[in-house]
């Protein structure tokens, strides 16, 4: 450990197969709010012991409560009880503060800027045993097991496209739903606008996207559906709302 990491008081584990790395950068949960969301963020650097040095160093001012590394190795942060300083300014369901109730879980990859690695084998494995184990504890409903890119489109894009949620959410851990694309139909887009816009709009929002109901299609919006795209269509990430995009959402709203 660096002298800023043996600063930090040390703590017991939330999760039993957690390694402990105290980081400075936490603090109490605003108004009494208990997490009830799970965040899933990818580190963005070249390891995952460079993101563990990061985290924990008073400096960057950044923390979050758990670091999954590349090998399977889980390494708690922060306690599960504190405010860790993971998510930034993002909002869902209306709700802002997002560290003020929600867990944040990093997972060492180095992310767009290294063409998005594959996840390894063991990691997945390690990312799903701690999030299942989080979830049941703090009774975290699937719908609100979320991407850094849902909670703040346009300023984040992990865990990215190549993230398996879609084999999370069949062992347990997060929404998907995967249907076969729908040829033909109208394809929603930029300049466009009316009812058919305005109805889309309202579908993200209700599902919990910060989106603002204009009936435009404008920049925005193109944002938005990027980001739901990346987390639940993610071979089809163009920020255009074709019939299957539309479908698959309608699909979560109501599954």
């Amino acid at each position: 450990m660096s002298a800023t990491v043996c600063a930090a008081a040390m703590f017991e584990p939330d999760f039993s197969g957690a390694e402990v790395c105290p980081s400075p950068n936490f603090g109490v949960r605003r108004d009494g709010q208990k997490p009830d969301a799970l965040i899933l963020h990818y580190t963005g650097m070249e390891t995952g012991k460079s993101a563990q040095d990061w985290l924990c160093a008073a400096e960057s001012e950044v923390s979050s409560h758990y670091l999954v590394h590349e090998d399977g190795r889980i390494v708690q942060m922060v306690r599960e009880a504190d405010r860790a300083w993971h998510a930034g300014r993002g909002s869902w369901r209306g709700r802002d503060d997002v560290n003020s109730w929600s867990i944040g879980v990093e997972i060492a990859n180095a992310g767009h800027p290294q063409n998005l690695p594959d996840f390894p084998e063991v990691q997945i494995k390690a990312v799903l045993e701690l999030g299942l184990d989080i979830c049941r504890r703090h009774r975290i409903l699937a719908k609100r097991v979320l991407a850094h890119s849902d909670i703040a489109p346009g300023r984040k894009v992990d865990p990215g496209e190549k993230f398996p949620w879609q084999r999370l959410a069949a062992a347990g851990l997060g929404h998907f739903v995967a249907i076969a694309p729908i040829p033909g139909g109208r394809v929603l887009g930029p300049d466009g606008s009316g009812p058919a816009v305005l109805a889309l709009q309202r579908l993200l929002q209700r599902y919990g996207y910060g989106i603002a109901t204009t009936g435009t299609y404008d920049r925005q919006t193109q944002t938005i559906v990027r980001e739901f795209q990346r987390h639940f269509r993610p071979l089809e990430v163009c920020g255009l709302a074709d019939v299957t995009t539309c479908e698959i959402l309608r699909k979560l709203l109501y599954n």
